[in-house]
């Protein structure tokens, strides 16, 4: 992993200043690099970034980065091919075997390990990503089959220091547990606004004929609409009152207390 040397923003800063002091000084004079990344992961493991989520996030997407995709001998690769796609606004062009997904693409060969691999059959929706603003299962997509697409994973929704609405309303709403299944929970979510933007219609819609653009989608619709996506800790009410806020842009009280 090569050093990253850039600014850091003020959240990342008061991580470090926070958690790592001793690393600080470090960080600013020689960059970002993979022992400071295996450092925040043992934080992260012990729950010490909990009250510094956007610095943290700023600094896994960053980490993400560092190291270029490396150079693979075309010899070592068997039916090996060039794909020229863009990742998250970043043109990329990896060599793959053309079997490979894009999953495995994503995660091996690009290092963004958002995107979790759960069953790898196309059941449980935990590797969901969107490729040309539709969400697509990419255990199951070849990462041939996008080349000249854009695809957005987790560690591309947020602009900077500020979340997708979608994941501050994941936040504020606590549509998660272990967190598994979170990336492919959202990513899903964001594309199911644009699918609700354009009127498509899903299995419970009652009359496909009339369909309006603009749907504002109740919980049944939903729920129908994110059943691809398991969660297996049973966050679903919670991820539905999420989803409701940030598509309506309106206030969903939490339905949740703490014990005791």
């Amino acid at each position: 992993m090569k050093n990253n040397k850039t600014l850091l923003s003020p959240e990342e800063r008061k991580l470090f200043g926070d958690l790592m002091p001793e690393e600080l000084e470090e960080v600013l004079t020689s960059g970002f690099n993979r022992r400071h990344f295996l450092k925040l992961m043992g934080l992260a493991t012990s729950g010490m970034l909990a009250s510094h989520l956007i610095g943290a996030e700023q600094l896994f997407a960053r980490a993400a980065t560092i190291e270029e995709i490396p150079h693979l001998i075309p010899e070592a690769i068997e039916n090996g091919i060039h794909v020229n796609f863009k990742v998250n606004s970043t043109e990329r062009k990896v060599l793959v075997d053309s079997r490979m997904t894009l999953l495995d693409t994503l995660r091996e060969r690009i290092g963004l390990t958002g995107s979790k691999k759960g069953c790898d059959h196309g059941q449980c929706g935990a590797c969901t990503v969107i490729v040309n603003g539709n969400r697509v299962l990419s255990c199951l997509t070849l990462a041939a089959s996008c080349e000249g697409k854009s695809v957005i994973t987790i560690e591309g929704l947020a602009k900077g220091s500020e979340l997708n609405p979608m994941q501050a309303a994941f936040l504020k709403h606590d549509g998660f547990q272990c967190g598994f299944c979170t990336p492919g929970q959202i990513c899903s979510a964001v594309a199911l606004m644009k699918e609700a933007k354009e009127g498509q219609a899903s299995f419970i819609t009652g009359d496909i004929r009339n369909q309006k653009q603009g749907l504002l989608l109740s919980d049944e619709e939903i729920s129908e609409r994110m059943s691809g996506n398991i969660c297996r800790c049973g966050a679903y009410p919670n991820i539905v009152d999420a989803i409701k806020e940030a598509q309506s842009g309106k206030n969903v009280e939490q339905n949740w207390l703490y014990a005791g």
